[in-house]
């Protein structure tokens, strides 16, 4: 049976713990390093049994330090060996230091990964957690997969460890570390073994390789071979821009009907991107801004795409109005595809036919093979690699090819629609598709019009129908799909696994209707990146919107405390603490940079402050918070004492103000 081991470190001024968990069995080993307890010996052994076996290990963060502390040990075994305890801690100290400095001041490791003697998969690279805008620390994947114990360790690394109690304090946050981490390897079971497919298909260590990671090695590998480069070579190719001019950019297909949208390509026509040598992705954020006010609704744009929206309220369909959904496929690595687009420093016609290969290849594979899922990554990493220095794709003005044409080309198709079809309403447009209220009798004249579109722009629009959409913004909305018939087997085990969904059988027919929530209103299969804070609410506003249960029911039914629970974290010089009444005085404790707490009736108020004086309560107001940093199953939901009053305030009034829209509109 393979042997490897979830894994983690603990490195304090006179203290080192390491624990190793098998990443199957609950079988785990403990190894501290200090002046009461020293297992250097064993623990060397277990690593060097691990290297001879090529047993893995399986980490958070792993590559940048973990794994950095194991080849030091394995580097310097000899010194090492001849120290006691503490000297041995204080060794594995100071160059967890170093390699801490290194990564704060984004440096390489000392060790590189193909260097190492054991093998790893860090699950924090994998996940793509390392990236700023996904930035997860393992305490706050803890809080969002709901883990039993989200505390710090007790004691801080710079702190001597004296005495036994607080050694096995140390010794237990570890395991609850490792036992944590073994919990997101299971949660990433399915992208492990792909990345290991892929490791042994292409023969490039893809274990711990984000999704962008994994679209550049393998357009890379692909791209190398149709060029005949080779890799290194090709890696170093770029195409920086000083300027773009958006003028030469634009397809000659795009026109439009009216002033409104005819001031906006006159607008793009004349703009000019200026991009800084020194910093070459300055030019391509926040460049370029404009919005257009047609039939009632704004619409802006902007380099990432175009956003519109109508007012918030619910629209529905009924006998004479229905809601017509149409999204581009594969909208942005189409666009280059059929306009022959590529990166000024590749071969114009290979990149596109591999780049076309790509598409086709994944339209023959089943969605339940792991390579459709690898070639919908390479498609659609493929834009934003083209705006990343870093990458050999690197091309702004191919980015701005897609960007600019993308918005003007789906802006036709919103002109087209509501000018040609009478009483049309236009709900959102965003980034690759929109959606549209119309009468039905003009169903066939709207797929004509898409049809044209499609001849004209050579891309591919699918289609559906809503129900009803509970619209707040572009960003924060529910869509009811329309009712579709299934196999009644189908239908039950369907209903038992999604209950949230709507059913029901109709003139012996078996109907289900899915719904999408966005932005707020999303409360299932949230990535663990996000903030999952408060599920309560989303949760209660889809069940009185589709489901018709009103707030106080739901309140009163759901006494899951995780869905009361708020997560936060302190970011930089930010602290947080906890200030109450206790004996009539005001005590205020210290607490960790990342917790868990709900709003109850008693307790105290969370503060964050900061050295300059600045302090924010975390929930304004009279209301208390109780922390909820650990789990007790002993609990009674009395005991908890939840102010569901708070969490029905804010139900209300999103629920208020989306219904007080919809019935000044007539749409309620």
């Amino acid at each position: 049976m393979d042997r490897h081991w979830v894994m983690d470190y603990e490195t304090l001024s006179n203290c080192f713990v390491a624990v190793f968990e098998h990443y199957k069995e609950s079988e785990i080993k403990v190894f501290a390093v200090c002046s009461l307890r020293n297992d250097f010996s064993a623990l060397l052994k277990f690593l060097q049994t691990n290297a001879a076996k090529q047993e893995w290990h399986i980490s958070y963060n792993g590559l940048a330090f973990d794994a950095q502390v194991t080849e030091f040990i394995l580097d310097k075994q000899e010194q090492l060996k001849l120290l006691d305890g503490d000297q041995i801690a204080a060794a594995i100290y100071q160059f967890a230091q170093e390699t801490i400095d290194l990564m704060r001041n984004k440096l390489f490791p000392k060790y590189s990964s193909y260097r190492m003697r054991i093998k790893q998969i860090d699950v924090f690279k994998l996940n793509h957690w390392d990236n700023p805008a996904k930035s997860s620390s393992l305490k706050w994947i803890q809080y969002s997969m709901d883990w039993w114990n989200v505390l710090d360790m007790p004691i801080h690394h710079t702190e001597p460890i004296t005495n036994t109690k607080d050694l096995d304090m140390v010794i237990e946050y570890c395991i609850n570390d490792v036992s944590s981490t073994k919990k997101i390897m299971h949660l990433s079971t399915e992208q492990i073994r792909l990345r290991g497919t892929l490791t042994e298909q292409y023969g490039i260590d893809l274990y711990s390789a984000s999704e962008p990671r994994i679209s550049k090695e393998l357009f890379a590998y692909y791209l190398s071979k149709e060029l005949g480069i080779d890799k290194k070579e090709l890696k170093q190719l770029r195409t920086p821009r000083p300027f773009i001019k958006i003028k030469n950019l634009i397809l000659p297909y795009i026109k439009f009907q009216t002033k409104e949208f005819q001031d906006l390509l006159e607008f793009f026509q004349g703009k000019i991107l200026i991009t800084d040598s020194n910093d070459p992705k300055s030019g391509t954020k926040g460049a370029l801004s404009y919005s257009v006010k047609y039939k009632n609704v704004k619409t802006d744009y902007g380099l990432g795409g175009v956003h519109g929206a109508n007012t918030r309220g619910i629209y529905k369909s009924d006998e004479d109005m229905v809601i017509m959904s149409s999204d581009v496929t594969s909208y942005y690595p189409n666009l280059a595809i059929r306009n022959k687009w590529a990166p000024a420093h590749l071969d114009k016609d290979k990149f596109c036919q591999l780049y076309e290969w790509f598409f086709d290849e994944r339209k023959k594979i089943p969605k339940s093979n792991p390579m459709n899922y690898v070639y919908k990554i390479i498609l659609n990493s493929t834009y934003g690699l083209s705006n990343d220095a870093n990458s050999f794709l690197y091309d702004p003005e191919f980015t701005m090819r897609i960007t600019i044409n993308g918005q003007l080309s789906l802006t036709m198709l919103y002109e087209m629609i509501c000018e040609e079809i009478p009483d049309c309403i236009p709900i959102m447009q965003n980034t690759d598709g929109l959606e549209t209220m119309i009468p039905r009798k003009y169903e066939d004249k709207y797929m004509e019009i898409c049809k044209r579109w499609e001849d004209m722009t050579q891309l591919n629009l699918e289609h559906d129908k809503y129900q009803k959409i509970v619209f707040a913004d572009v960003n924060n909305y529910i869509a009811v799909y329309d009712w579709k018939e299934m196999d009644p087997a189908d239908w039950k085990a369907l209903k038992k696994k999604r209950p949230d969904d709507l059913y029901k059988i109709l003139n012996g027919k078996f109907l289900h209707a899915s719904a999408k929530c966005k932005g707020r209103f999303e409360y299932s299969g949230l990535a663990l990146h996000k903030n999952k804070s408060k599920l309560i609410v989303p949760k209660a506003i889809y069940q009185y919107f589709i489901k018709g249960v009103l707030p106080e029911e739901y309140l009163a039914e759901n006494r899951n405390i995780l869905d009361y629970c708020i997560g936060t974290k302190a970011k930089g010089n930010w602290k947080l603490e906890i200030r109450s009444v206790q004996d009539g005085e005001l005590v205020t404790d210290p607490l960790q940079k990342t917790i868990r707490y709900y709003v109850s009736k008693k307790g105290g108020k969370i503060f964050k402050t900061n050295p300059d004086g600045r302090e924010q309560q975390l929930v304004a107001g009279k209301y208390l918070q109780t922390m909820h940093n650990v789990l007790n199953d002993d609990k009674t939901w009395e005991e908890y004492d939840v102010d569901t009053q708070y969490y029905k305030t804010l139900i209300d009034k999103e629920i208020n103000s989306i219904i007080q829209k919809a019935r000044q509109l007539n749409l309620f």
